[in-house]
């Protein structure tokens, strides 16, 4: 949580109360609603996830809770090809709308950086923490009690909501940056940040969560090296 301090945001939208405090501080107020949401969203998964059957297999294996029936080694094989996957297909998403609407896209980096703390930390597991451990578990135990059921069709309704749930998210931080965005940007917004999610929330519920961190962490390194190449 704590490498948001590392990313440059869109401040200029905060309340006029808190104007006054220093950059640094209103930094750290802004930590304050994700750390709480983490914390309701570790509660929950702790309490939900193997009543759903959904699995933490190495960290249960270190805490001596379970024989987990996949190893870390199997764990990283899957996170690593399928998250570099993810982030070459999230690249090339973004070379495609950066064509189309290069002002917005320009005008949003200006706005908005993002260092490789952020996206190895907070993305790779605070993200993977909120939406797939809290909000992903949560919806596939909510649905498991209303239907009597837990299939492949209720697992994907999780997977499907939690990563519109965090594509939608990101809306607002775009809205603060640019004054009007285009339906474009927002389909982009849409489609850039739900790519990802798919592989992440299939991995978790195949692989374990740890799995669907290592996707995330590896997805961040593809399009890493891809804006390299590209810029």
């Amino acid at each position: 949580m704590l490498t948001l301090l590392t990313a440059t945001l869109p401040y200029e939208d905060i309340p006029e109360q808190f104007a006054q405090f220093p950059p640094n501080i209103i930094k750290l107020m802004v930590l304050i609603n994700p750390t709480i949401m983490l914390m309701i969203a570790v509660l929950i998964g702790t309490l939900l996830y193997d009543k759903v059957k959904l699995t933490v297999p190495t960290i249960a294996s270190l805490l001596k809770m379970d024989h987990p029936q996949i190893t870390l080694v199997q764990q990283l094989k899957y996170g690593v090809s399928l998250g570099l996957t993810a982030g070459a297909l999230m690249t090339l998403t973004v070379f495609v709308f950066e064509a189309i609407i290069p002002q917005e896209f320009e005008a949003l980096k200006n706005q908005i950086e993002v260092t490789l703390l952020v996206r190895f930390g907070y993305g790779g597991i605070t993200e993977e923490l909120l939406l797939r451990f809290g909000f992903m578990t949560l919806v596939v135990w909510i649905l498991s009690k209303l239907t009597k059921l837990l299939n492949s069709p209720i697992y994907w309704i999780g997977i499907v909501i939690s990563t519109l749930l965090f594509a939608i998210g990101h809306f607002p931080i775009v809205y603060a940056s640019l004054t009007h965005p285009s339906l474009v940007m927002l389909t982009y917004v849409l489609i850039g940040n739900s790519v990802g999610g798919l592989f992440f929330g299939w991995l978790y519920w195949k692989k374990g969560l740890e799995a669907a961190c290592i996707a995330h962490i590896f997805a961040h390194v593809a399009m890493v090296l891809g804006e390299l190449l590209l810029n």
